[in-house]
């Protein structure tokens, strides 16, 4: 019992003393880990995307639903129209969009070998500049408070983006989506530098944090809009849609990787990752959703590398500039990836001199580079065939050119000298590499070709030449056919056209028959010319008729004013010129003519 007494008298506390409860200042409570690690394991991490996170705000607002059940509000139907009208052009006019008066004014104009026929023109249309989205159904134009999408027969505005101080845009290859960027937005909580909106709800599907936009786009698009990719430090994150998480829930790690691009034909991803140590550079083609490395290529002493994709994805060049052992200067390896031919064969072709431009041919296996210095600038073209090899198959040798411009049908191609060149044209036919046409467009800054080959337009921009702006067509064959002046011209875009309907099949017997549909232009171009005379003549006899008419008015006034012409003039009638004639006074004036005679025998 007298311990039991000792403990109690222990256990009492002084008068207004309570005890304290607080942990130390560097207690660690592990107690969640202990009791949750398996649960916390499986914690949503913020690399994860969207797919695993639940965000519930506002929970209030439903304490007060009614629990019967209302029909909801029917929402009008918004018809804007049919967004492919363009393309029922009977004559198959293409379109482009004109930006000029500094800025202020914007038009869409059909192309006529005749004249620009102007489709729609409006004042302050847009504050900086306007994209076309890639199929041509969408015009996008930009305001300080977002991005607003036009389209239809008559450009009436289809979606609007709010989103602040926005830059620059993106779409989708498929249209269903628009990336935009803005500087101002971004947040730490809550990222809104990048916001990817779907085009048809106009919803945000996604925000993104963005210290920089100098490689725009960030993000690279799969060519069926089913996968974009972003690259950060040693990381290549892929994403898909339209949950916009990422692909299989976690990214890619890849060391130094440097650059990336998406095939334009197939869901095949190429990034390169430079030399480490003794590890050497590589190129690696993945495959798409799979991951599968379906190609890796081993590269050593390299500087740099540039990706550059044949339009249908048909093959790969890898631009390799290196520095090999025992040599001072650069040399430059063409890597060419056969990209439809089992485990993907590669060739190489070495160039010694320095590369200004490289370019594929769109629908084709040639390829053309400019290389060497200035003023011995040479052009070489390379074709690519079936059997293993690259044959050099032309080079033109002192050229003046910085640019390499293809018609996205092929075939045909400008080398251009733009800007410090002074606009210099040379017009190519690669099939037999023929100069079809050297021509000038003194201080060119763009080249732009229509969608179907037929045409190019160089112009001069008011945003980097404050004189001689204008935009000139041409023929593909280089045949100059208007010059058009805008005053503070600014820039000119060709509309897009969709993928053609037609099969490979029917395109081939297109152009086996092609004699056959020449004689049917051939007739329409005169048709055209007739009636270019018969609308000149209809505007003459016109023009004629409004006079006669305008005769007779004036022949009916000056009869009604007959009267008072009588009296201002004492009754005496001026109208003819033998009235009056008592009042006539008769001279003779005689005039005094020396004659001479000359015999006939003297001349």
């Amino acid at each position: 019992m007298r311990d039991t007494d000792n403990m109690e008298a222990e256990m009492e506390y002084d008068d207004g003393e309570e005890p304290s409860f607080s942990d130390p200042e560097d207690f660690v409570d592990e107690s969640d880990q202990e009791l949750l690690g398996d649960v916390l394991r499986d914690k949503p991490q913020e690399a994860d995307g969207i797919d695993s996170v639940v965000k519930m705000s506002h929970l209030c607002r439903y304490m007060s639903i009614s629990d019967e059940w209302e029909a909801p509000e029917k929402q009008p139907f918004k018809d804007f129209g049919n967004l492919r009208h363009w393309l029922e052009d009977p004559d198959c006019r293409d379109q482009y969009s004109v930006i000029y008066d500094s800025g202020e004014r914007t038009g869409i104009f059909a192309n006529d070998v005749k004249e620009p026929i102007e489709v729609e023109e409006r004042a302050r249309w847009t504050e900086t500049y306007v994209r076309w989205s890639p199929k041509g159904t969408y015009l996008a134009t930009f305001h300080q408070r977002g991005i607003a999408l036009w389209g239809g027969e008559k450009f009436k505005q289809i979606q609007r983006f709010s989103h602040q101080g926005v830059q620059l845009i993106d779409f989708s290859p498929c249209e269903r989506y628009v990336v935009t960027f803005s500087p101002l937005m971004d947040t730490k909580d809550d990222p809104q530098a990048i916001i990817i909106w779907d085009v048809l709800t106009g919803q945000k599907k996604r925000g993104f944090h963005c210290e920089s936009s100098a490689h725009w786009p960030i993000f690279k698009w799969s060519p069926d809009g089913k996968f974009f990719a972003r690259m950060t430090q040693d990381t290549l994150s892929i994403y898909e849609t339209p949950s916009m998480g990422l692909l299989d829930k976690k990214s890619l790690r890849i060391n130094g990787i440097k650059d990336f691009s998406w095939s334009p034909g197939d869901n095949i991803i190429a990034f390169w990752v430079p030399e480490d140590k003794d590890i050497p550079a590589r190129v690696t083609l993945m495959q798409l959703p799979s991951r599968n490395e379906i190609r890796v290529r081993n590269l050593f002493n390299v500087v740099d590398c540039k990706l550059h994709w044949q339009k249908n994805g048909d093959y790969l060049c890898v631009k390799v500039d290196r520095t090999p052992k025992g040599t001072q200067g650069v040399v430059t390896n063409f890597e060419i990836f056969r990209m439809r031919e089992k485990q993907v064969p590669v060739d190489v072709v070495e160039m010694k001199e320095s590369i200004i431009a490289f370019a594929w041919e769109p629908n084709g296996s040639k390829f053309a580079v400019l290389h060497g210095e200035s003023p011995r600038i040479n052009v070489s073209f390379y074709h690519v065939k079936n059997n293993g090899k690259i044959d050099l198959i032309k080079m033109f040798d002192k050229q003046q050119a910085n640019s390499i411009f293809w018609s996205p049908q092929g075939q045909f191609l400008v080398l251009a000298g733009l800007r410090s060149m002074n606009g210099a044209l040379a017009f190519v036919d690669t099939s037999d590499c023929t100069m079809m046409n050297i021509a000038e467009h003194y201080m060119a800054s763009d080249v732009e070709w229509d969608p179907t080959g037929r045409y190019v337009v160089t112009s001069v921009s008011w945003w980097s030449h404050k004189v001689d702006n204008a935009f000139w067509l041409w023929t593909f064959q280089g045949r100059l056919l208007q010059k058009t002046n805008k005053e503070r011209f600014c820039q000119l875009l060709w509309r897009p056209r969709p993928p053609s309907l037609l099969t490979q099949e029917q395109i081939k017997l297109i152009k086996k028959d092609l004699k056959k549909y020449s004689k049917i232009f051939e007739q329409k171009d005169r048709l055209s010319q007739s009636k270019a005379s018969k609308e000149l003549v209809d505007k003459r006899r016109s023009m004629m008729e409004d006079y006669r008419k305008y005769r007779e008015r004036t022949i009916d006034m000056y009869n009604e004013q007959k009267p008072l012409r009588l009296e201002l003039r004492g009754g005496v009638d001026t109208d003819e010129l033998d009235s009056n004639v008592d009042d006539w006074e008769e001279e003779t004036i005689e005039f005094f003519i020396n004659e001479e005679i000359i015999p006939i025998g003297d001349l």
